[in-house]
């Protein structure tokens, strides 16, 4: 089993976006982010991608869908605000497949810190910015876990 958990791309500042929050798209920075993510995911399999339905994260994983000729699945369980008890059981429905999810700071962050109370190896100083990738290979209890930097 292969998750690849990525934090959404840059996307316009939340403070200068009238209107739903949901809706927030990705900026420049963030849409050549989302291109990048295409080439620095090429060696990972991916069966299927499910995305919180914020836009942001959408867009984020639709040109990695498209080059893979897969849909793009929304899961409350990746929205913003969602508990780690939604993504645990999220990620149990799909045991032995090797999916890209894409979600938000607080889920990635959340599910980052818990796997390092696990005694999971993240290196020194784990982090999650905006288009970073955590590969999480194996066991689903310990997993060996690769992080990879925001591409561009």
């Amino acid at each position: 089993m292969t998750v690849l958990v990525v934090r959404h791309a840059k996307a316009g500042k939340r403070q200068a976006w009238e209107g739903d929050d949901r809706r927030r798209p990705l900026s420049e920075d963030g849409r050549a982010q989302a291109d990048a993510l295409v080439d620095q995911l090429a060696g990972f399999p991916v069966d299927r991608i499910l995305s919180s339905e914020y836009d942001r994260c959408v867009q984020t994983v639709e040109p990695l869908a498209r080059q893979r000729g897969l849909e793009v699945e929304h899961d409350p369980a990746l929205a913003e605000g969602a508990s780690l008890d939604q993504l645990h059981r999220l990620l149990r429905g799909m045991s032995g497949q090797h999916v890209a999810l894409c979600s938000h700071s607080d889920v990635v962050g959340s599910l980052v810190q818990e796997l390092r109370d696990r005694g999971v190896d993240l290196g020194p100083e784990p982090r999650w910015p905006k288009g970073s990738v955590w590969v999480l290979e194996g066991e689903p209890e310990h997993p060996a876990a690769t992080y990879l930097p925001p591409p561009r």
